[in-house]
């Protein structure tokens, strides 16, 4: 008996890297191979049609400063638990969507998005491993990011310098993160989403 494969299925040429060598049962099997159910991909479109919602909801000025953002959240949260299924075209097609919702220039919150996805993908495993504080001020840096990049995009159409009203967000994302990552895996192992 050969040794076993070290290696995955090359997602993109289909093929078994043990090139015809006998290898454990169960390797090379691909993640595509298990699809999501339909009741799983509606929990996943569920939730980031709720972080929308929460994103529209209309709030008092003093509050509205304060308001986490929350689609980015979600984002960084299916893009850290199942990142073979969520990426940066997710990223991409969220932020579409937010410029529609928001009315602003085509495409700003999607490559804010992709950007923000693209990055989380990249600190997944690292962002696995840090405690929950260490976890929530790496996702707010991530978040940050994206959205300097949206800050910049807007100050370069509109002709406007930044505001500070700006970064405020980004304390709340810091704040919010740990619950929303708790309440998100219990819905995900809840659901068996993997």
């Amino acid at each position: 008996m050969s040794a076993p494969c070290r290696l995955r299925t090359s997602p993109i040429t289909r093929t078994c890297c043990c090139y015809g060598r006998a290898h454990k049962p169960g390797h090379g099997t691909r993640i595509m191979d298990n699809p999501l159910t339909l009741k799983q991909r509606l929990l996943i479109l569920a939730s980031f049609v709720l972080a929308m919602m929460l994103a529209i909801i209309p709030l008092p000025d003093s509050v509205r400063l304060l308001r986490p953002d929350w689609v980015s959240l979600v984002l960084v949260y299916w893009c850290m638990a199942v990142p073979e299924r969520i990426g940066v075209g997710s990223g991409w097609i969220v932020g579409l969507f937010l410029d529609a919702l928001y009315g602003s220039l085509l495409g700003e919150q999607a490559l804010a998005k992709a950007l923000l996805a693209f990055l989380a993908l990249h600190f997944t495993l690292r962002l696995r491993m840090f405690p929950r504080s260490q976890q929530a001020l790496a996702v707010g840096t991530l978040i940050a990011i994206s959205d300097l990049m949206v800050i910049m995009i807007k100050s370069l159409v509109h002709g406007t310098p930044p505001l500070w009203r700006d970064t405020a967000p980004m304390i709340a994302n810091v704040i919010v993160w740990p619950v929303l990552f708790t309440i998100l895996r219990e819905v995900r192992r809840r659901a068996k989403i993997s």
